[in-house]
């Protein structure tokens, strides 16, 4: 980087007097700077500053290739900021960057919290969601939000998911003169005079044990949106466990009924297609998706198998509910990469067939897995078995 024609700068509420002596010098060299109205008022950019388009695009700062050109951003401008996006389009040697701390080492400093214990979420452009698999008893999560209404709406949603107990540490304008914060739970959340530069720190000690998400596979069919037509709690986490989810891998969920695997898939790292054949259930998936802000890792596909799959990314493991058919598996063999995972669960006999022929052919494992819950039966209790299963897993 020995002539960096871009410098991106991260700013606080400080302004000036908060940076660096290297972020000063970038901005009394710059013939252009780009950022935020407020950001630009703060370094006093003058004739020099030009305003983010709005919506958001970095190609007017691309267009200054070679111009000694600064671009401000909040606190660390590579989370949730635009660092990352200029970064991937420029070559190393094209920028140099100065942050400054963030939101959340800030918040944290004042709370007296362990950063690295922390869950940082940026919610201003994401679905609440995300925090589902977050918040539990003694967890610490630290969220920016859009503006001031969308704290309300934080605080409602906690509430409609039974996590009302949460406080709420509001922060504004963090780092500068005007820093305010305040501390409320969730469930006791009325005030109406936030600023829009908030963020917000979320402790969960008030909440009961067992509050929030199960962190493993199999959770409860009453987690996710169905018509019936759900791989159950015991056999998804014996499903999951055989499919071996990795951070970041791609599962191809063929007859996907509730989506109820890839959601397990997801919060376990991965991202997830989802095939479904019937529109009623890809309306269900979607809610998924919804309630667990799983959009864009997951999606939904309607259509039917091996149709469906054709241009689609392919992916590390396939899922197949029911046992598939011959035809899908003839059609798997030609698509996927030597060394796929597939894992295929079957309930009828000529699944079962099909299966164990495969696993004759193919190698891998074949379990049959009994299950039986106790039920009612009459004054005392017995056995209620469900159907036995097959389950093979096996590699392309």
């Amino acid at each position: 980087m020995s002539d960096p024609w871009l410098s991106i700068v991260g700013l606080g509420e400080d302004g000036l007097d908060g940076l660096p002596l290297a972020s000063r010098q970038a901005l009394e060299k710059a013939e252009i700077i780009f950022g935020g109205p407020r950001h630009l008022a703060l370094v006093a950019a003058g004739d020099r500053g030009r305003a983010w388009p709005v919506p958001f695009e970095i190609a007017p700062v691309l267009a200054c290739r070679g111009r000694t050109t600064v671009v401000l951003a909040s606190g660390d401008p590579f989370w949730f900021g635009a660092g990352s996006m200029l970064a991937e389009r420029l070559s190393p040697g094209e920028w140099q960057a100065f942050p400054v701390p963030g939101v959340v080492s800030h918040l944290c400093a004042r709370l007296g919290w362990r950063i690295e214990e922390v869950t940082a979420l940026g919610l201003h452009a994401a679905p609440f969601g995300r925090l589902l698999p977050v918040l539990a008893r003694g967890v610490r999560a630290v969220v920016t939000l859009r503006d001031g209404a969308g704290v309300g709406d934080l605080a409602g949603w906690l509430v409609e998911n039974g996590l009302g107990a949460v406080r709420m540490v509001l922060a504004e304008r963090l780092g500068g003169p005007a820093e305010m914060l305040r501390n409320i739970a969730a469930q006791d959340y009325d005030l109406t005079d936030v600023s829009a530069l908030v963020t917000v720190a979320l402790d969960g000690a008030g909440l009961a044990p067992g509050a929030g998400l199960s962190q493993v596979p199999g959770r409860p069919e009453s987690a996710f949106a169905h018509d019936g037509q759900i791989t159950k709690s015991p056999m998804r986490a014996l499903t999951l466990a055989a499919l071996a989810p990795r951070r970041g891998e791609l599962l191809w969920d063929i007859g996907g009924g509730s989506g109820s695997v890839s959601v397990e898939w997801c919060l376990a790292g991965g991202r997830a297609i989802t095939i479904e054949p019937r529109p009623d259930r890809i309306e269900n998936i979607q809610k998924n998706i919804d309630t667990y802000g799983l959009f864009p890792r997951m999606r939904a596909v309607h259509g039917t198998a091996p149709e469906a799959l054709t241009g689609l990314p392919l992916p590390e493991a396939v899922f197949i509910g029911g046992g598939g058919a011959q035809p899908l598996y003839d059609r798997l063999w030609d698509l996927l990469a030597p060394g796929t995972r597939i894992v295929a669960n079957a309930v009828t006999l000529e699944s079962e067939t099909l299966l164990t022929d495969l696993h004759a052919r193919h190698g891998g494992q074949l379990l049959r897995i009994d299950l039986a819950e106790a039920q009612p039966l009459g004054r005392m209790r017995g056995w209620s078995p469900s159907r036995p299963q097959l389950q093979w897993s096996g590699r392309r």
